[in-house]
């Protein structure tokens, strides 16, 4: 399917009004062919002797208005071009306004389809491109198909109908002198196909730059406080002015590519004017056409340019729009690679037992971080995770709530295959905790509640005193009401974590995922929080990553990975006894 008929199809809910605003388009267009002709009689019948040339005016006004005298029928004549230009002005009205409503629907419709698409996508996608260009498609890309619409199909349409009837009309008034007029369109489609596709290319150029600028502004505004330690204002300040340049270097060419062919288009415009001028004086003088006629004719030749010139400056927005359109559809076309098998089930509770199955992941085949994984955590059981950086403990859990697939292996939950169950249902089985809880620019009581919406406040607050935040939440001036700040600026990271943790809590799942937990906190915060992490652990299927093998060193089974690979496990003390790699890890920690 292409292009253009993938973004018509988002106009199907709108058949009807478009159907009516058409109709009405097509009342428009009568009213400006008329236009021309009240000050048409005015001049060859009231104005000029009725000869040979005007006893044809003289003879209808005389029908239509009998003995009144030249001045009544100036003023009628005058007050109809009034009426006429009104009822266009009108019917114009009312057509862009619905006109404009349905492409806003249809914007409406892509922004909300595009961005639910990307929240369903897997995290390997995210993963692989910035998070301000995806943004930025959803927000400015989308616009495209109001300008496809809005600027492109109904003026086409309008266009096209305005052509062809002022084509005929003009046919009837005098075809040498139409045919003279018609002589320029061949060169201005020659223009038009020059001038299209570069620029397709340059619009395609200036979103991706346009999309550079906001990544750069919406980084560099994110780390404000790490720019302002370490002194880097003058550096960042260059980083955003050059990735500015090069977007101005792009409009800059889009701009000059328009304005050279529109200096094309306006020259050919000329010549055709000229050519037409020339030979209708030529008729006037001889006496076969009358000034009033050839005035008339005038009019027809710029309503026929003016929708020429349209069509012109259309085929090239729409050529720009189908850049963004294009960025748009290439997010709707990317395939989910971890989405719900078409027989997957529904579960609505889990025992908990989690076996993985010679498991192996990369996020390219080049690369694979896990080799051959075989664990097993037993229904309840608390198994941790340790390593060296970059050992594949967090891409380990993440394969339990299908974050991401295996390329190769199992992973099991209660003896089926992950796969099998409906990602909803098997992540609503799943509470999970990480190293720096991402907190919304919203009240406390909707941070907690967004992982059961439907909490009741004695739920929440339930929540946040298992989590130990009842009381500093109450010591804020509107409590649970207070307001977080921008990724929770306003609390320390000892009091997020609380919250992440109290989210788990009222989530109340039966597997808990524990991803460095308390990596960022002192060593007092931590120990109050593993306690208060020990209460949420406390009767559910429980997987904790860790570098803090103190916390982690009386667990009842430690996992430890090693360039991808298990490389042993059992209880910290049977590791300790073995000697092996996480005997090392243990007294390099100065643990014995």
């Amino acid at each position: 399917m292409s292009l253009y008929r993938r973004t018509l199809a988002y106009f199907h809910p709108f058949l009807g009004q478009t159907v009516f605003a058409t109709v009405l388009t097509l009342g428009a267009i009568g009213f400006n062919l008329l236009k021309p002709w009240p000050f048409k009689y005015i001049i060859d019948g009231v104005l000029f002797p009725p000869d040979a040339t005007h006893a044809g005016a003289h003879e209808q006004l005389a029908h239509w208005f009998g003995a009144l005298s030249s001045e009544a029928i100036i003023i009628i004549l005058c007050v109809a071009i009034v009426v006429i230009n009104l009822l266009a002005g009108i019917i114009n009205l009312v057509t862009s306004l619905i006109f404009v409503r349905i492409g806003l629907s249809a914007l409406l419709k892509l922004r909300t389809e595009l961005y639910a698409y990307l929240q369903s996508l897997p995290l390997k996608f995210h993963d692989s491109r910035r998070s301000a260009d995806s943004s930025f498609r959803v927000a400015y890309d989308s616009q495209a198909i109001q300008t496809i619409y809005n600027k492109g199909f109904t003026n086409i349409f309008q266009s096209g109908i305005t052509l062809i009837s002022t084509f005929a009309v003009m046919v009837v008034l005098d075809w040498k002198l139409t045919l003279i007029s018609l002589g320029i369109v061949p060169l201005m489609v020659a223009t038009i196909r020059y001038y299209a596709l570069r620029i397709r290319s340059e619009s395609t150029t200036i979103q991706e730059r346009e999309s550079a600028v906001l990544t750069v502004a919406q980084e560099g505004l994110a780390s404000v406080r790490m720019v302002h330690a370490f002194g880097r204002e003058d550096w960042e300040v260059g980083q955003f002015h050059q990735s500015a340049r090069q977007s101005l270097e792009a409009n800059l060419r889009l701009t000059g590519t328009n304005m050279r062919s529109a200096l094309v288009i306006s020259t050919l415009m000329a010549f055709g004017t000229a050519a037409m001028y020339c030979l209708g004086s030529l008729h006037v003088v001889g006496g076969t056409l009358s000034l009033g006629t050839l005035i008339i004719f005038a009019a027809y030749l710029q309503a026929l340019y003016t929708p020429l010139e349209q069509l012109t400056y259309t085929a090239w927005a729409l050529e720009g729009a189908a850049a963004g359109m294009q960025r748009c559809f290439e997010v709707l076309d990317r395939e989910d690679d971890v989405k719900d098998a078409p027989d997957a089930v529904e579960i609505t509770s889990t025992e908990g037992l989690i076996r993985m199955e010679n498991v192996q992941f990369g996020y390219d085949e080049a690369r694979m971080i896990l080799k051959g994984v075989n664990v097993e955590v037993k229904p309840g059981q608390t198994v941790a995770f340790v390593g060296g950086t970059g050992a594949g403990k967090s891409t380990l859990i993440s394969l339990v709530p299908r974050f991401y697939d295996p390329n190769a292996g199992k992973v099991f939950l209660d003896g089926r295959d992950v796969k099998s169950i409906r990602k909803k249902s098997l992540r609503n089985q799943i509470s999970i905790v990480l190293q720096d809880t991402l907190l919304f620019s919203t009240t406390i009581r909707e941070n907690i509640a967004y992982s059961r919406p439907g909490a009741t406040e004695a739920e929440i607050i339930e929540a946040a005193k298992r989590a130990q935040a009842h009381e500093f939440v109450m010591a804020m001036p509107d409590g649970y009401a207070s307001q977080v700040g921008e990724r929770g600026g306003h609390l320390s990271v000892g009091q997020r974590q609380r919250l992440g943790i109290a989210r788990a809590f009222l989530k109340n799942a039966p597997i808990l995922l524990l991803d460095e937990p308390t990596s960022a906190l002192d060593p007092t915060t931590e120990a109050a929080i593993m306690d208060t992490i020990k209460e949420l652990m406390r009767g559910r299927t429980t997987l904790i990553i860790t570098h803090r093998i103190a916390t982690v060193h009386d667990m009842e089974k430690i996992v430890v990975l090693k360039n991808g690979c298990v490389a042993e496990q059992g209880t910290g003390p049977e590791l300790v006894a073995r000697g092996g790699a996480y005997a090392e890890l243990y007294h390099s920690a100065n643990l014995g």
